[in-house]
């Protein structure tokens, strides 16, 4: 009898973890399957890598940003410390002669100070990047009822941080069925996405002459976007370690003049 009862636990134990491990299952689908990667701005002495964050601005002002906005940025970020342009010789962004030039490359919207209507004009390092759409609902009706996210802050917010990002790129397959205007992407949830594939070989020309594979591409434009999420990351992670390193000298020192005040108190 004993022994009946205990196979009926061990059934009914097998059946649950059975059902658990489904449901993990159908949970791991639903929210994609990441890739993961090393990135050398991962740890406490994580540093971001500029030239890749540099190659990421180019791909996202030539294919990200007509349709995505980085809401949270001016152009004068780009020049600060840390930043992609950061330039030591001009530690004022408002100075880098770079970052003036990109900021140039963009057309912003402004108010005539004579007549007050609305103009365009090429951007300066005060402005915020331009939003590639008015408004949501035009945003929606250019891109099949979806809204493309803002992705300023994409890294930060979304599980998987720059795996997330990165796999979204990256993982397309076109010789996989999807529902009309949609596309099969492993890693998106539910695995069906209604963005295009953004990035294919050769989409953009890199000016340091690195050659624009899907993968190059997607990791420079990662990395530019996890600098966007979290621009001061660097100066946190220095300021942390100096605190600790503080800390560490403070507490030798107090624990020796401890020692040396009680030295010849008798206990």
């Amino acid at each position: 009898m004993l022994n009946k009862f205990g196979k009926k636990i061990a059934i009914v134990t097998g059946l649950s973890m059975a059902l658990l491990a489904g449901a993990g299952m159908v949970q791991a689908s639903e929210k994609g399957s990441l890739p993961r990667i090393k990135w050398g701005f991962q740890g406490p002495f994580g540093t971001y890598d500029r030239a890749a964050m540099q190659r990421g601005y180019q791909v996202y002002k030539e294919v990200c940003s007509s349709c995505h906005g980085v809401d949270h940025l001016a152009f004068y970020h780009l020049g600060e410390k840390g930043g992609p342009f950061y330039d030591p010789e001009h530690p004022n962004p408002n100075d880098n002669k770079v970052v003036k030039a990109l900021a140039k490359d963009w057309e912003v919207t402004d108010i005539d100070q004579d007549s007050g209507d609305e103009i365009t004009r090429p951007a300066i390092p005060a402005d915020k990047f331009p939003k590639p759409f008015p408004n949501a609902i035009a945003a929606a009706a250019s891109n099949g009822g979806a809204v493309p996210p803002d992705l300023s802050v994409i890294v930060s917010a979304r599980e998987g941080g720059a795996d997330y990002v990165h796999g979204i790129l990256t993982e397309y397959d076109l010789e996989k069925e999807a529902p009309e205007g949609t596309y099969f992407n492993a890693a998106f949830p539910g695995n069906k996405i209604k963005m295009p594939p953004p990035l294919a070989d050769g989409a953009v020309e890199y000016m340091d002459g690195t050659e624009a594979t899907l993968e190059q591409m997607s990791r420079d434009v990662t990395e530019f976007l996890a600098w966007a999420a979290d621009p001061k990351m660097e100066v946190r992670k220095k300021t942390g370690f100096a605190t600790m390193i503080f800390l560490f000298i403070f507490s030798l020192l107090l624990f020796m003049t401890y020692k040396q005040v009680w030295k010849g108190v008798e206990h």
